[in-house]
């Protein structure tokens, strides 16, 4: 794989990630429980460290780091508000948007890591696979445990 290849490739993972900061962060503006507020901001403020390392990647293999998040990422979180804003239970609704998020950042992360990546930018993308794929699972149990409480 070509430098320019690896760069574009860390530059989906940026978007992608900058899509879940957006995400988690408006997932925590959308929730009225408390823990489940400073967890999304604390999975908004983790995922925006990883964006960073993923972006110093791409400045040292002499690339220009994307710093935007994704035109169908902020759909995805303007339908967010919208389902919020018509569901009786806002909270299941949050859980299973932002559970729909994640899908999209673990495949993005799965397909990168199939790549011939160099031995360093293949370790960070797995480190961030494993962090995506804990975040995915979380948010699914989260999700769970919210709609047993509705019945």
């Amino acid at each position: 794989m070509d430098n320019k290849e690896v760069i574009s490739t860390l530059n989906d993972l940026i978007e992608i990630s900058k899509d879940g900061e957006e995400g988690f962060r408006n997932a925590a503006e959308n929730v009225e429980v408390t823990p489940l507020k400073e967890y999304f901001l604390d999975r908004s403020q983790q995922v925006a460290t990883s964006v960073h390392e993923l972006q110093d990647l791409v400045r040292t293999l002499g690339g220009q780091p994307e710093t935007e998040s994704s035109v169908s990422g902020a759909l995805h979180r303007r339908w967010l508000d919208f389902k919020t804003a018509l569901t009786s239970n806002d909270t299941v609704a949050v859980l299973n948007e932002t559970e729909r998020g994640e899908d999209v950042a673990l495949a993005k992360y799965k397909k990168a890591i199939e790549k011939e990546l160099p031995p360093t930018v293949r370790n960070v993308v797995q480190r961030q696979l494993e962090g995506v794929q804990r975040n995915h699972d979380r948010v699914k149990q989260l999700r769970d445990a919210a709609r047993a409480e509705v019945g």
